[in-house]
């Protein structure tokens, strides 16, 4: 088993997910996070004043998948995340040790 957290760009977040439901990965955590990378913010104008915008809005997915999954998981959000510009983000996956369904109690594999 492994946990898949992978930051893209808000604007990819629509066609990764629905790419990855037609992969039949369809469970999956979706957050708002800021941060900075090689881009180290930008700056914008507002009202006739520039503004430094040191934080980059972003999209975190996290994604337990069954090891059978996680090679089509890694590359559906690659092939559709990419535009080959700065920013496009990163993945990381970890080993995961252990999942347990709250509800019945299911472990490992059963619980994803």
């Amino acid at each position: 088993m492994k946990y898949v957290i992978a930051i893209i760009q808000p604007s990819r977040l629509e066609a990764v997910r629905d790419a990855l439901q037609q992969a039949e990965i369809t469970r999956m955590t979706i957050s708002d996070v800021m941060g900075y990378g090689r881009q180290m913010g930008h700056t914008e104008n507002f009202m006739g004043k520039e503004y430094e915008i040191n934080f980059t809005r972003k999209v975190k997915l996290e994604i337990a998948v069954n090891d059978e999954f996680l090679e089509t998981t890694v590359d559906t959000i690659m092939k559709v995340a990419r535009t080959g510009k700065i920013g496009d983000g990163k993945i990381f996956i970890f080993p995961m040790d252990e999942v347990i369904r709250i509800r019945t109690g299911e472990t490992g594999k059963e619980a994803i």
